[in-house]
C-alpha cells in the first residue's frame, strides 16, 4: 500500500511527465527514476505504517465484540437489551474497521 501526499503526488507526476519527454528523445535522466523511486519509497513507508494502525484497530474492535458477547451472556434479565444494543454498535463497528483493512490490503 502506498500513501502519497499531495505534494508527493505532484512532485511524482510532474517527474513522470518529465521522464516521459526524455524517453521520448530517448535521453534519461537517471536522477528523476532515483527522484521518483525515494518517493515511492517513503509512501510505501507510511502505507505500511496506516495499514499497521488499521490492523491495530480491527483487533481492539474484535476485542470488543467478544466483550460484549460476555456481557451479553452474563447480563441480568434486566440488563440484556442494553447489553445487546452495545454488541450490535461493537459489530458495526468491526464491519467498518473490516472494511477499512480490506480495502487498504487491496490498493
Amino acid at each position: 500500500m502506498h500513501s502519497y501526499t499531495r505534494a508527493e503526488s505532484r512532485q511524482r507526476g510532474k517527474l513522470f511527465r518529465k521522464g516521459f519527454r526524455q524517453a521520448l528523445a530517448d535521453n534519461v535522466d537517471p536522477a528523476i527514476r532515483q527522484k521518483i523511486e525515494r518517493i515511492d519509497q517513503s509512501a510505501a513507508e507510511r502505507g505500511q505504517q496506516e495499514l499497521n494502525a488499521l490492523h491495530g484497530t480491527r483487533d481492539g474492535d474484535r476485542q470488543s465484540v467478544a466483550q460484549a458477547k460476555a456481557a451479553v451472556r452474563t447480563a441480568s434479565r434486566e440488563e440484556k437489551a442494553a447489553a445487546r444494543q452495545v454488541l450490535r454498535d461493537a459489530e458495526q463497528q468491526l464491519k467498518r474497521s473490516e472494511r477499512a483493512v480490506s480495502k487498504a490490503e487491496n490498493q
